[in-house]
């Protein structure tokens, strides 16, 4: 009998390389508005987002604060005053909607475990509409058995409730054999924590654990999970 039956994925940095397409959609919308956009500047942009998705979790922001908060912060360090944060954002979500690249071996083992009968869904902090957009261009809305979104269900991962709403929609699901995999220990982990269920903590960058929180698992690699499945 199997341990797990049901994979709960991140969706940025876990299936889909998140920072690729920051990139990409940085540089779009950047060029669009005329705006200098370098190495120096994609960076502060990381961290002053990474800031802000900090304090939607701990449920300090509402998506809205977090999403036009992250351009009128950078926008302020660098004295542009003439394109408004929220018309930037607009099309930075478009743009970042619009491309999407897999992390290493991450669409072919979400097929093989298709193909095994695993149940697989998204749990995803991020907007809604971008989402949807890279789930379509990635196939990934055929591979998965359902999405849960943040913005929809009215809480962030790694809140309880959230999850809670996630399993009052899977009645079949039963949280023992249920395994969150992440990047975020913050997130992830932390949610896979609060839902009483498993964590496997996806670290491909070998980062050090500087959060107090439960891991049960820890891979480099995403094939790595297939063991951890497989064992009885």
């Amino acid at each position: 009998m199997r341990r797990y039956t049901t994979i709960f994925w991140d969706l940025d940095q876990t299936l889909l390389n998140f920072d690729r397409s920051m990139e990409y959609a940085l540089q779009e919308v950047f060029m669009q508005y005329g705006l200098e956009i370098n190495e120096k500047i994609a960076a502060r942009y990381a961290v002053i987002n990474q800031s802000y998705w900090n304090r939607l979790e701990s449920g300090e922001l509402t998506k809205e604060q977090v999403t036009v908060g992250r351009f009128q912060t950078l926008f302020e360090e660098l004295g542009i005053v003439h394109v408004k944060p929220e018309v930037l954002n607009a099309d930075y979500q478009r743009a970042l909607g619009s491309v999407f690249f897999y992390m290493d071996g991450a669409r072919q083992l979400v097929t093989l475990l298709k193909e095994k009968g695993y149940r697989q869904y998204v749990l995803t902090n991020g907007v809604n509409a971008t989402q949807a957009n890279k789930m379509k261009l990635s196939g990934l809305d055929k591979i998965m058995d359902g999405v849960f979104v943040s913005e929809v269900i009215g809480y962030p991962k790694p809140m309880k409730e959230y999850f809670d709403a996630c399993f009052a929609s899977l009645q079949e699901a039963k949280r023992e054999e249920c395994l969150m995999v992440g990047d975020s220990l913050t997130s992830d982990m932390r949610g896979a924590q609060n839902a009483g269920i498993a964590a496997c903590w996806f670290n491909p960058e070998s980062r050090k654990k500087d959060v107090d929180v439960r891991i049960d698992y820890e891979i480099r690699r995403l094939e790595e999970l297939v063991p951890i499945l497989e064992q009885e």
